[in-house]
């Protein structure tokens, strides 16, 4: 047997272990043992008694970097190829392969890598050993394994230049290229971290990512969240009161009603690792974004992977997820509405749900509180129905609507996604009544203990408010950006512009996020319709709800005066500066109205500008693209249309958020389009539009909804919060008291 002890670390202090009994099961489930593994990593060095694992297809550079590493770290580095198989056999890898074939080699390969042990050490695995399962879990029973992830195309060039005639698979009837991308799906399944390789990166800057890379695995503790009205005072957190990504995705709200953000803010890609992922899938982008910003003490990897890959599998009708069309000019749509419930929420709400059963404890059942303006509504119910059955017992939604403040489409669209686990209540008010409503029930600690103590349920929210729904909507503004430079439109680097139809503002919250992360947006174009508090607020800095009254628009939800994600927009020019967010909202709860100082407005004018769209315009922009393309835009996006007509200067690409499909909003589409007859029935209005061979056709997702929900019936009440609490009471009652 291979063996090799050593032990020499950083000079980093190392105080605890635990036993094996422990370590299993704390892996087995982050969340029952956050606390442990959080401060077992925190107390032990970069190495230890465990390996740093270099994993990657042929040519990744895994041997090169791993010396480097282990330099760096004064630690034994082993080649799997030149110090276990060759000295094994006797033979050269290549001699091997050739001397017993694909599969037996594999076997071989597999057979050599069970009989070696070694501690405290940097191991470069073969290209191949992924492909075995059995050796690659010894392996990875002492080690932290690092996916050396470069792009296809850079390692068919590098093979080519080192004429490698060593590879598994390698034939004159198999391309290069089918072999590395059938070896993906391997080294997708066994990797703890990732570290991204361009093609130019020096071996010692990967090396220097790799570091990186392990470090960050083995510190959760940085990884913090705290609220917008936080103090930096009381930011000096004792251990048990700090906040990670897996408590802020069950909270929601944070304490003081304020947002949770990350306390050393976003992570930061290179221009290099960005362009590493202009071939990738979305899904594939998704999940390298998200590894970024998502600690894998929250959701491992390998978990994550399968939450993607169930949130943008079948239940999205384009293969592309988010594709960017071609529109008119310099002008691009990011069509956002291929999911589900036919708009942008979906992105967010197919995945949440996942993320948000795999983190909670299983001692307590939570019922998922959330107020729409009209999309939001669909997608968390069609978002929670989709849970594991299990999940479904211990976990319920209750959306509230505005009864009269969404277009009857989406009204029947939330009552035909209702489930046994989903329920929607119309509300006799506006968004923005049921928005302050649910965050009073939140901050009610009488209230929300009771709940605990006499039903056993905890109480959470799904709305933009909760973190983990804007974390997925910053994929698709930088994936769109990398689309255009994929497509040849721009190089990147090359700037663009974004327009988005924005009410609450998270959808304009992400793609300023993705601009922090090195995608080059250049200016952010908030547009509003005639309920533009968001516009004035943007050009003046004052931020006035006094004498404003909602004004029911065709653009419902973008229907709203408080703009709750706001708030982490001014937490983040203010530089964290949590007693001045507290001022200004409680300004705004108390007077309802507050004014920005001169140098964060020059700093908000930095990255926003805005403009506003009236009722007239935006039909008339529909019938105008109608007319010239032969494309219908829904009321959100016209808005956002018109706007871009107005303040973009044409001197670079802009993208325009579609976040919503045109059938959601049949009646005011068919009036733009100067239809005359408008039948009162959604599912008829959803037919005469079809009728028209519309591009893109009418959403399947929507008419599938609709003609199961002719018959079905939802609750309504009164705009007051000890009517809408009873609410809650009873639904509590009905579910979880029938399901124990």
């Amino acid at each position: 047997m291979f063996h090799v002890v050593k032990y020499q670390p950083l000079r980093l202090i190392t105080q605890s272990s635990l036993s094996g009994v422990c370590l299993k099961l704390m892996f087995s489930r982050p969340v029952v043992f956050a606390q442990i593994w959080k401060s077992w990593f925190s107390s032990h060095s970069l190495v230890g008694n465990k390996n740093i694992i270099l994993m990657g297809p042929p040519g990744a550079g895994k041997t090169t970097v791993g010396r480097i590493v282990g330099q760096k770290l004064d630690c034994p580095v082993i080649d799997i190829d030149d110090d276990v198989l060759e000295t094994t056999w006797n033979m050269s890898v290549s001699e091997k392969l050739q001397d017993v074939g694909n599969e037996q080699f594999l076997e071989e390969e597999g057979k050599a890598l069970l009989k070696f042990s070694a501690s405290g050490s940097v191991i470069s695995l073969t290209g191949s050993n992924p492909m075995h399962a059995a050796s690659m879990q010894h392996v990875k029973q002492n080690g932290i394994v690092v996916y050396l992830d470069v792009p296809t195309a850079v390692i068919m060039s590098r093979l080519k230049s080192m004429k490698v005639d060593r590879i598994v698979g390698q034939g004159p009837d198999t391309s290069l290229k089918d072999i590395l991308q059938f070896r993906k799906q391997f080294y997708k399944r066994w990797y703890d971290v990732r570290v991204l390789c361009g093609g130019d990166v020096a071996a010692e800057v990967v090396a220097e990512k790799v570091l990186d890379a392990v470090k960050r695995y083995q510190n959760s503790e940085l990884e913090t969240y705290i609220s917008t009205r936080s103090s930096r005072s009381g930011r000096s957190m004792q251990k048990d009161t700090r906040k990670y990504f897996s408590d802020v995705v069950i909270e929601g709200l944070a304490p003081d009603g304020g947002l949770f953000v990350p306390e050393r803010g976003l992570p930061k890609f290179t221009a290099e690792e960005w362009q590493s992922l202009i071939e990738a899938t979305y899904a594939e982008r998704a999940q390298v974004v998200l590894e970024r910003c998502i600690h894998p003490a929250d959701i491992p990897a390998s978990k994550l992977q399968e939450i993607i890959g169930i949130a943008y599998g079948e239940n999205f009708s384009c293969s592309k997820i988010a594709p960017v069309r071609h529109l008119t000019g310099n002008q691009f749509l990011l069509e956002l509405f291929h999911g589900p419930t036919a708009s942008f929420k979906d992105f967010a709400l197919q995945m949440m749900p996942h993320m948000f059963a795999y983190c909670i404890p299983r001692s307590c059942n939570y019922l998922v509180l959330v107020a729409t303006s009209g999309d939001t509504g669909s997608a968390v119910l069609d978002g929670f129905s989709r849970l594991h059955d299990a999940d479904k017992q211990r976990i319920a939604v209750m959306n509230f609507f505005p009864e009269d403040g969404v277009s009857p489409i989406q009204k029947s669209q939330m009552i035909g996604c209702q489930k046994e686990n989903a329920w929607s209540v119309g509300v006799k008010s506006d968004f923005d009544f049921c928005q302050t409503a649910i965050k009073q029930i939140f901050t009610n600690s009488d209230y929300t203990g009771f709940l605990t103590v006499e039903y056993g349920t905890a109480l959470a929210a799904a709305n933009s408010i909760n973190w983990a729904r804007l974390l997925p909507q910053i994929v698709y503004h930088a994936s769109a950006y990398l689309d255009l430079v994929q497509q040849g439109i721009i190089a990147f680097g090359s700037p663009v512009d974004v327009c988005i139809p924005t009410g609450n503002f998270g959808n304009i919250l992400a793609a300023l996020y993705a601009k922090i992360m090195g995608i080059p947006i250049r200016k952010c174009i908030c547009a509003s319709n005639q309920n533009n508090i968001l516009t004035d607020f943007i050009q003046t800095g004052s931020y006035d709800l006094r004498g404003r009254k909602l004004v029911p628009t065709s653009s419902p939800a973008v229907d709203i005066l408080k703009s709750s994600n706001l708030e982490r927009y001014l937490h983040l020019i203010a530089d964290g500066d949590g007693q001045l967010v507290t001022q200004l909202y409680s300004q705004l709860e108390n007077q309802g109205h507050f004014q920005l100082r001169k140098d964060l407005l020059e700093k908000l004018q930095q990255d926003l500008v805005a403009g506003w769209c009236s009722e007239d315009d935006c039909l008339a922009a529909i019938h105008s693209v109608y007319s010239t393309t032969g494309y219908i835009l829904d009321t959100h996006t016209a808005v956002a249309k018109v706007v871009a007509d107005r303040l973009q200067d044409r001197t670079c690409p802009i993208i325009i958020s579609s976040t919503a499909h045109y059938s959601k909003f049949a009646p005011a589409i068919l009036r733009a389009l100067r239809i005359a007859e408008i039948k009162q029935n959604p599912l008829s209005q959803l037919h005469l539009l079809s009728s028209y061979s519309p591009l893109p056709p009418v959403h399947w997702g929507l008419l599938e909804t609709l003609k199961k929900n002719e018959n079905e019936h939802h609750e309504v009440c009164a705009a007051d919060l000890s009517v809408l609490m009873s609410q809650i009471e009873t639904l509590i009652q009905n579910h979880f008291m029938k399901v124990f």
